[in-house]
């Protein structure tokens, strides 16, 4: 004999209607109970509570937004998804303590995307933006600032427009990786970091510059900015070593992981300070030191910023710059007598 079982169709989903029959209220006070609205009396408070818990009424989100004239999502467009990003993580972070969903997108380091991202959020109407920006021009989003889109930049400014920015103090965490190298008796150091036509890679190697002129030491041959390719990395660690070079500043966390990929066990024969901290770097022999980002506080201060310039357009444009802090672990205090 076949057994035949009886299937129920789905549940149906309880509304507000149902909401106010089981409470024995009116709709709009179920609607301003779900709503939070602190001028209804406690005990139609609990009735309406009571009845949402017993028929597991969801509140319609869309609903509510078009109400509230706002989707409760930000968007944030960074650089790439694929790797670990810790200030996207603080962001998400911090939006979650706001009760704001994060939409994030990588733009890829390439300019056309970056635009075509950043203006699909705004045409799904997201509240506000974050952007690690990447193109030389950013004023493209000027309508949209101007119709009241907040902006937050991290990581670098935003170019064209006058929005709030988060960055990190390039300049001192590259004059404390080159002090520490110089301290522990380097004169020929050596910086690879990222394309100057990003702020980061510009800013960095700017400082770097600063540090070599002031310490008297040369910069033929030792300053290599530039995109990060495998090929382009093996060539300046090449042409460091031709030229004596005894250490190496890397620009971020990307250089930093194909510059340790390259030298293999020979890592260690090279006085070494990375730009950025990053999951592992502590466990290396000798551990990595490192100039590290407070990515948590980046992220934090970027929905400050955020939620403080949706509540008041008109507050000037403030650029927080947040400190740097470096980490000794070995890798940078290796002496040039050590160096192979």
């Amino acid at each position: 004999m076949v057994e035949v079982s009886e299937q129920r169709g789905p549940r149906k989903r309880a509304t507000m209607l149902d909401v106010a029959a089981a409470a024995g209220v009116g709709l709009r006070t179920v609607s301003r109970v779900v709503n939070a609205d602190p001028t209804v009396g406690s005990h139609l408070v609990s009735r309406v509570q009571a009845a949402i818990a017993d028929l597991d009424y969801v509140p319609d989100e869309r609903a509510q937004q078009l109400r509230r004239g706002r989707s409760g999502t930000i968007g944030a467009a960074v650089r790439n998804l694929a790797d670990a990003h810790p200030v996207l993580d603080a962001v998400d972070r911090a939006a979650r303590a706001e009760q704001l969903a994060l939409l994030a997108v990588s733009t890829d380091d390439d300019e056309d995307r970056e635009r075509e991202a950043v203006l699909a959020m705004c045409r799904r109407r997201v509240d506000g933006l974050v952007i690690e920006p990447i193109g030389l021009r950013h004023d493209y989003l000027a309508a949209e600032i101007d119709a009241g889109m907040p902006v937050v930049a991290v990581d670098r400014p935003a170019a064209g427009i006058a929005v709030d920015a988060v960055i990190s103090d390039n300049a001192s965490g590259i004059g404390m990786a080159y002090r520490q190298l110089a301290v522990h008796g380097h004169h020929r150091i050596g910086y690879l970091g990222d394309d100057e036509r990003i702020f980061t890679g510009r800013e960095r190697a700017a400082a770097f510059r600063a540090c070599v002129a002031a310490g008297g030491g040369p910069l033929d041959g030792m300053v290599h900015p530039g995109p990060l390719s495998a090929a382009r990395i093996t060539a300046v660690l090449d042409g460091l070593r031709r030229a004596g070079a005894t250490a190496l500043i890397t620009g971020n966390a990307e250089t930093t992981i194909e510059v340790l990929r390259q030298l293999g066990p020979d890592a260690g024969r090279l006085a070494m300070i990375g730009f950025d901290d990053f999951p592992l770097a502590d466990i290396l022999r000798p551990a990595l030191t490192v100039v590290a980002q407070d990515s948590r506080q980046i992220g934090a201060v970027a929905i400050d910023l955020l939620v403080k310039r949706t509540a008041d357009p008109a507050r000037p444009v403030q650029t927080v710059t947040v400190p740097t802090e470096l980490i000794p672990r070995g890798s940078g205090e290796i002496r040039p007598e050590e160096v192979g």
